[in-house]
This record gives structure tokens, C-alpha cells and sequence, in this order.
């Protein structure tokens, strides 16, 4: 099923990737400690200003700031839109 969501000019929508269930040596993590996730996959992009091109592409895994974006929750999957400004780095 295809988006129906196209984030306008130098904006961004990823979807974060899941928060660490359990930490390296075995320890199991309860929601209320869960850290909130920093990386995610760009799952559409915007078209860019007249003087800014966009950088990062559909597919890319990025990394951004921890209270970065605007959540919303879109056919039951939770995505972060934000400008390409407050993401990080690609990896």
C-alpha cells in the first residue's frame, strides 16, 4: 500500500526504526525507559526551495536530532516529518 503523504518543499517523512526491546546482555527494557529512537529510513521527500536542492533521497537510513520533527501516525505505522535541516547524517 503507497503513501498518500508528500511532504512539501525541504521537508522530510521517515519512519523511525523500533526502540531497543533488550540491551546487549540481555537485559529486557520497560516501555516507560525505552529511549526515543534517532535513526530512521526516509520514506518520502519533498521537491526543495528555488535555492535549496534536497540531499537525502527515498530509502536512505538517516540520523537525527532526539526531539527533532513532528510525529503523526499514518495507517497505523508512526512516521516523523521534518526539514532535511534537522537531520544529521545518512549512513
Amino acid at each position: 500500500m503507497a503513501l498518500t503523504i508528500k511532504p512539501l518543499s525541504d521537508r522530510v517523512l521517515i519512519e523511525p526504526v523500533a526502540a531497543e526491546t533488550q540491551t546487549a546482555s540481555g537485559i529486557f527494557i520497560p516501555d516507560n525507559a525505552k529511549e526515543k529512537p534517532q535513526k530512521g529510513t526516509v520514506v518520502a521527500v519533498g521537491k526543495g526551495t528555488k535555492d535549496y536542492d534536497m540531499t537525502v533521497k527515498v530509502g536512505d537510513t538517516v540520523l537525527y536530532g532526539k526531539y527533532a520533527g513532528t510525529e503523526l501516525k499514518l495507517e497505523g505505522k508512526d512516521y516523523l516529518i521534518m526539514r532535511e535541516d534537522d537531520i544529521l547524517a545518512i549512513i
